[in-house]
């Protein structure tokens, strides 16, 4: 369905064919995975509209796509603006007064959610952004929405939108409220925070629904839910545009990653 909504000549219909059996064959658990990398010409050519929502990388865990991000930031030239969160909890009223536990702002800051913007939120001015929240579906603000950094006011952030039907409106994003959907904890988080997140990588779960010419796939480790690595590789459109980096310390075999497919679900069928 991806590659179908191309305009492409004979030889790229083909090639694209090509691609589509071979992403089937890796759902099917058929076929070996080699090892390359992506963001050729970074910085140079970061400012050209098409760089930036052309391309991705892909990662399993939240902490891998952290730490690409910043390394992404620290390479792009100018200032970084920090933001910082403001945060609160609330008591859980169905325990025990004595059993309560009221958390200091130092430990709150701490806490990491997936959904959840950071305490310290990193931006520059160009960079891409990802939304967090449905902020107003009706003008294209979504979950998932990728953004590129216009400005960094002290109370909102001015960014264009640069996928989907509302490609290259401008919005300012301001602070909202967020709390995690599930909780361990004797007490709700609140954090007040821009929802945003850098969107030089993102996780594979994250990248679902989106439309890639350049996606690189950074797997430290070997996937560990069914499927990720195929919905990995069938967010690009064509074969030349897959690259995946492997660790040699983590992989059975140089060159390999292990693939998960639950062939069993389907026999009954």
């Amino acid at each position: 369905m991806r590659i179908s909504e191309e305009q492409s000549t004979s030889i790229e219909n083909r090639d694209m064919s090509t691609f589509a059996a071979w992403v089937l064959e890796v759902g099917n658990a058929h076929v070996p995975m080699n090892s390359i990398e992506i963001y050729t010409d970074f910085p140079s050519k970061l400012h050209e509209d098409s760089y930036l929502k052309q391309r991705a990388i892909l990662a399993q865990r939240n902490d891998d796509v952290d730490r690409i991000n910043l390394q992404m930031l620290d390479m792009l030239p100018g200032e970084i603006k920090t933001y910082f969160s403001a945060d609160s909890a609330t008591t859980d009223r169905t325990e025990p007064c004595a059993t309560q536990f009221i958390p200091t702002p130092e430990y709150l800051h701490s806490l990491n959610f997936p959904r959840i913007a950071s305490h310290c939120l990193q931006l520059k001015v160009g960079v891409p952004i990802t939304l967090l929240r449905n902020i107003n579906p009706s003008v294209g603000l979504c979950n998932g929405t990728r953004l590129i950094v216009l400005g960094l006011e002290r109370r909102t952030i001015r960014a264009s939108i640069i996928t989907g039907t509302n490609k290259g409106e401008i919005h300012c994003i301001p602070r909202i409220i967020m709390s995690p959907s599930t909780n361990k904890w004797a007490f709700i988080l609140k954090r007040r925070q821009f929802p945003l997140k850098l969107a030089f990588a993102m996780t594979i779960n994250k990248s679902q629904g989106q439309t890639l010419s350049k996606v690189g796939i950074f797997l430290p480790k070997p996937v560990f839910t069914r499927g990720q690595l195929y919905v990995a590789l069938s967010r690009a459109t064509s074969r030349a545009g897959v690259k995946i980096l492997l660790s040699k310390k983590e992989h059975t075999r140089n060159g390999y990653t292990r693939n998960i497919v639950f062939k069993e679900v389907f026999q009954a069928l």
